[in-house]
């Protein structure tokens, strides 16, 4: 990709740091991934041994100090990894963007030093999974409305309550539960708890029959009187609300990563059936009817590479990033579900059929105009910073 520069003096040149880690993500997705993933979504189970693997090339702590075993790597190179992993497989993609994005740089930028120390080592090599716990079955979009109940009682918090649509759910070891302290207070009486499995009341729900990221694994979390020292809170009193919001601003980024990959793997995998598949003495692509498909496709993900990196370069710099991780969200996820759908088309029946993966891309790119915040509460999320 050649330099670009932006009306905000950004440019999108990527180093030499950048594109190796971009050629290892794409030959990990292509040699490892690739093999096995019609069935892992099949079966809804995600390899265990491809897990350690994506642990040990540093995909799960990309952006972690290396102060903690991490990467310390830039938010670039992390989406420029997570679109070559998207590519191919859009569960494992999740599973990176949850571990990184949401419970490794939440618990590096606001945890304590021992919070640091006891959690991000294991969380960053992929010896332990984390998840993120804000969803509820009355709570999703409106984020403030939290029922599960964290009750302080002197040296420990006393939690209550069912997280929903948990991604890692099955597979974490440790968890990161939003709950309200403070009922009166409303969003400033929520907090942030580090909450690791096994824990007497700590139970797991079932596992969701999903339409899409099939393998990933999503499930409802319940906790019944489970007591957890205030030394696992995140922050001060009340701060769980903010770390929450802080956290998901840049979980978008990851997410819209995740759609920019189903979008560019359907879009490759249209291109190159178009260019073989003859219809009428020639290939389809020699049709103008697929060829303005195939041109459109392109630009639109053109655009929406260019809104993720946008985001990314604005939290590298440390400069305000909410609108823009909201735009780059909003629009790679519009862009993912009208490409899969289109890739589906171009092929036809072969689209239909799970073979040709297009069908399985199409089913994946629904959840990224939901999950981290649907595409309306990105709209609100960009009306509310305009100037």
């Amino acid at each position: 990709m050649a330099s670009v520069n932006t009306s905000e003096g950004l440019s999108f040149d990527f180093s030499e740091e950048q594109v190796a880690v971009r050629e290892a993500a794409r030959d990990f997705a292509q040699t490892q991934l690739l093999p096995g993933v019609i069935e892992r979504d099949e079966n809804q189970v995600f390899d265990k041994g491809l897990l350690k693997k994506m642990g040990e090339m540093g995909f799960l702590g990309m952006m972690v100090s290396p102060e903690y075993g991490g990467g310390g790597m830039d938010t670039v190179s992390y989406v420029l990894a997570i679109e070559e992993i998207a590519k191919v497989d859009a569960s494992a993609a999740v599973i990176m963007s949850v571990n990184n994005s949401l419970v490794c740089w939440g618990l590096e930028k606001y945890g304590t030093p021992e919070q640091k120390e006891q959690y991000l080592p294991r969380l960053a090599t992929g010896e332990i999974i984390g998840a993120f716990c804000l969803s509820e079955p009355e709570a999703g979009s409106d984020a403030t409305s939290q029922h599960t109940s964290a009750i302080d009682k002197g040296d420990h918090y006393l939690v209550n309550g069912t997280k929903n649509w948990i991604t890692n759910g099955g597979i974490s070891s440790v968890c990161m539960v939003i709950a309200q302290t403070d009922y009166e207070k409303k969003h400033r009486g929520i907090n942030c708890l580090i909450i690791e499995k096994g824990l007497p009341g700590f139970e797991v729900g079932k596992k969701e029959n999903k339409m899409g990221i099939r393998a990933s694994d999503t499930h409802s979390l319940m906790f019944n009187d489970v007591r957890v020292p205030k030394s696992c809170r995140i922050g001060e009193d009340g701060f769980g609300f903010r770390f929450a919001m802080g956290t998901l601003n840049g979980g978008r980024i990851g997410i819209a990563a995740q759609a920019l990959g189903i979008a560019s793997g359907a879009f490759e995998r249209a291109l190159a059936y178009a260019r073989e598949r003859k219809a009428f003495g020639k290939p389809i692509f020699e049709h103008q009817a697929v060829q303005f498909k195939l041109s459109e496709m392109a630009t639109r993900i053109d655009a929406a590479r260019l809104l993720v990196l946008r985001a990314a370069v604005l939290k590298d710099q440390g400069r305000d990033f909410v609108k823009e991780a909201a735009m780059a969200k909003l629009f790679a996820s519009e862009t993912a579900m009208w490409t899969t759908t289109e890739a589906v088309q171009i092929h036809g029946g072969y689209g239909y059929v799970k073979e040709y993966h297009v069908e399985r891309m199409m089913r994946d790119a629904k959840i990224t105009q939901i999950y981290e915040g649907t595409s309306e509460i990105q709209n609100i999320v960009i009306a509310r910073a305009l100037p």
